[in-house]
C-alpha cells in the first residue's frame, strides 16, 4: 500500500535527462542529490525571440495521463440529470515525477495528453471564488492526502470507503465550491463523505508556488550586474550550476559579485554582463526536485479542464528569467501574466534605458519612459487564444502566447443550446505509471476524449510589435453522452 501524499516540500534529487514517467525505485535512486540547478545561460543573437507563456511563472509542467481512481456522480441542472465520472486524475511531470489532481471545472472537457503548467489562482477560474480556500481544505483533509480510509469513513459517518468512493466523494465536494454545482455522488458512502467535507471545509490560503523567479524579466547596461532575480521555492536547500555559455563571459552571480554555487529561498541572482558586450539577451532556468504543495492549480493551453493538486511525488519543477542589455537607448524588460480579475493579460514593462520604449498592441500605442515601469492590461474574451510578439531596439523580441480561461462555464459543451457537464476522463497515455513511492494506490478506467474548439486567427500589426490573436469557436465539439457507464 502506498502512503498518502505529503504536502511538506522535501529537497531531494534533481532529475537529469530522466523520462517523464518514473517508478518509485528510480525516484529513490536519485534521492541522494540535493536541489536546484541553474541551467545553461544563453545569449541569443540580435533578432532572436525569447519565448514566454504569460500564465507560467514557474513550477511544475506535466502531461495528463488518465482518470485513475473514480466513481460516478449525477449533476442536476435545468431540470435534467447527467451522470458523469468523478475522481482523481494523474499527471506525469516533465523530467520526473507524478501528480494527482481533481478538476475544478465540471463543464469543460479533458483533452488527451494535454500539457499542464502550475498556475497561480489569479490566472484561473478560482480567482474571485469565495470557496477556493475551502477547496484547499478539502484536499488537505481527504483522499489521497488522508489515506486511512477507515478513519476517513468514521469522520464522514460512512459505513466504509473504497478508494473509488473516497475519490468520488472528494471530487463532488470540490465541484460544489468550484462550480456551485448541484451534484451528488451515486455511491451513498461517497455522498456521505461529500456532505461531510462540504460542511466541514474552512477557508485556507492559497499555497505558494513550488518554484518561481521574481521578477521573470530584468534589464540593464552591459558592464553592470543586472537584476536581482529572487528565488522563491519550498525546497530547503538548492544548488546552482555555472552557465553553459561561458564563452560569452556572462555569469550568474550573487549580490557580492561572486559566481553562485549554492542558493535557497530568498537568494538573489544577478546577470553579470562584461563591459563592451554587444546588445543582447540571456535566459536562465532554475530547476529543483521537490513536492508541489497541495492546492496549487494547473491549467492547459489546449482548453482542458483546470485541475487542482491533491498530491505530488518528488517532482522536477523549474522557472525561467530573462535579461536584456544595451549600451544606450531604450532597454526594455517584459513579462506577462493572465489576470482573470480584469479578464485579460497583464504586460509588465520596465525600461532601464535613457530613451523611451514604445510598442503597439491591438492598435494602441504604449510608451514606457526612461527609467519607468508600467503594467498594460490587454483585454480578451473568455476562451480567446492569443499569440503576440513585441519587438524593440537591438533585435529585442518577446513572444507571449496562451488562452484566456477564467470561467468554469466559458467553453461548455453545447448540446441543444444548454451547457452539459463534460467531465469525461482522457484515455490513459501509453506507458502511464503511478510514478512515486508516496503516491496513493490507484486503479484504471475507460474514457472518451473530447475534441478542442476551432481557432479563428486575427492578425493585428502595429509599429514595433506584432500581435496574433486567435479566438476560439465557442463550441468544443460533440461530447459522448454523460450517462454512459465506465
Amino acid at each position: 500500500m502506498f502512503s498518502a501524499f505529503s504536502e511538506r516540500p522535501a529537497v531531494k534529487a534533481l532529475a537529469k535527462s530522466s523520462p517523464c514517467r518514473r517508478s518509485a525505485g528510480r525516484l529513490a535512486a536519485v534521492a541522494a542529490v540535493s536541489g536546484l540547478a541553474l541551467a545553461g545561460l544563453t545569449v541569443p543573437a540580435a533578432g532572436t525571440t525569447v519565448a514566454d507563456t504569460p500564465q507560467y511563472r514557474g513550477g511544475a509542467s506535466a502531461t495528463l495521463t488518465d482518470l485513475r481512481t473514480h466513481g460516478q456522480a449525477v449533476v442536476r441542472e435545468d431540470g435534467a440529470s447527467h451522470r458523469i465520472p468523478a475522481g482523481l486524475f494523474e499527471m506525469s511531470v516533465d523530467n520526473g515525477g507524478t501528480l494527482q489532481t481533481y478538476c475544478v471545472d465540471v463543464h469543460n472537457p479533458t483533452q488527451k495528453d494535454a500539457k499542464y503548467r502550475e498556475t497561480p489562482w489569479r490566472g484561473t477560474s478560482l480567482n474571485g471564488n469565495a470557496g477556493a480556500g475551502r477547496i484547499r481544505w478539502i484536499l488537505q483533509h481527504s483522499y489521497p492526502r488522508v489515506n486511512d480510509l477507515a478513519q476517513l469513513a468514521r469522520k464522514a459517518g460512512a459505513k466504509s470507503l473504497t478508494a473509488e468512493a473516497a475519490a468520488a466523494g472528494t471530487q463532488v465536494a470540490i465541484w460544489r465550491y468550484s462550480d456551485k454545482a448541484d451534484v451528488r455522488a451515486v455511491d451513498p458512502q461517497a455522498e456521505k463523505l461529500a456532505d461531510y467535507l462540504q460542511r466541514s471545509a474552512r477557508n485556507t490560503p492559497e499555497p505558494k508556488a513550488s518554484l518561481t523567479l521574481e521578477p521573470p524579466a530584468v534589464a540593464g547596461r552591459a558592464g553592470e550586474r543586472i537584476g536581482p532575480v529572487t528565488v522563491r521555492t519550498g525546497a530547503e536547500g538548492v544548488s546552482v550550476t555555472p552557465p553553459a555559455d561561458s564563452a560569452s563571459g556572462v555569469r550568474v552571480v550573487g549580490k557580492d559579485g561572486k559566481p553562485v554555487e549554492a542558493a535557497r529561498d530568498g537568494s538573489r541572482l544577478f546577470f553579470d554582463v562584461p563591459k563592451g558586450s554587444p546588445d543582447g539577451m540571456a535566459a536562465l532556468e532554475v530547476q529543483a526536485s521537490t513536492t508541489v504543495p497541495v492546492g496549487r492549480a494547473f491549467t492547459s493551453e489546449t482548453r482542458s479542464q483546470t485541475q487542482i493538486l491533491a498530491g505530488s511525488s518528488e517532482s522536477t519543477v523549474s522557472a525561467v528569467a530573462t535579461a536584456h542589455w544595451a549600451q544606450k537607448g531604450a532597454i526594455p524588460a517584459l513579462s506577462a501574466e493572465k489576470n482573470c480579475a480584469e479578464r485579460g493579460v497583464d504586460i509588465a514593462a520596465s525600461n532601464k534605458g535613457d530613451a523611451p520604449f514604445t510598442f503597439r498592441l491591438m492598435g494602441v500605442e504604449h510608451t514606457i519612459g526612461a527609467g519607468a515601469k508600467r503594467t498594460v492590461t490587454i483585454p480578451l474574451q473568455e476562451d480567446q487564444a492569443y499569440d503576440f510578439t513585441i519587438t524593440g531596439p537591438g533585435g529585442f523580441q518577446k513572444r507571449f502566447a496562451g488562452v484566456l480561461d477564467c470561467r468554469t462555464e466559458g467553453s461548455a459543451v453545447d448540446v441543444g443550446g444548454k451547457a452539459q457537464p463534460a467531465s469525461e476522463p482522457s484515455p490513459a497515455s501509453a506507458g502511464g505509471t503511478s510514478g512515486g513511492g508516496d503516491l496513493a494506490d490507484t486503479g484504471g478506467s475507460n474514457a472518451t476524449p473530447l475534441i478542442a474548439g476551432i481557432a479563428v486567427v486575427m492578425v493585428v500589426v502595429g509599429g514595433g510589435a506584432v500581435f496574433f490573436l486567435r479566438r476560439k469557436n465557442d463550441t468544443a465539439g460533440p461530447a459522448r453522452a454523460a450517462s454512459s457507464e465506465d
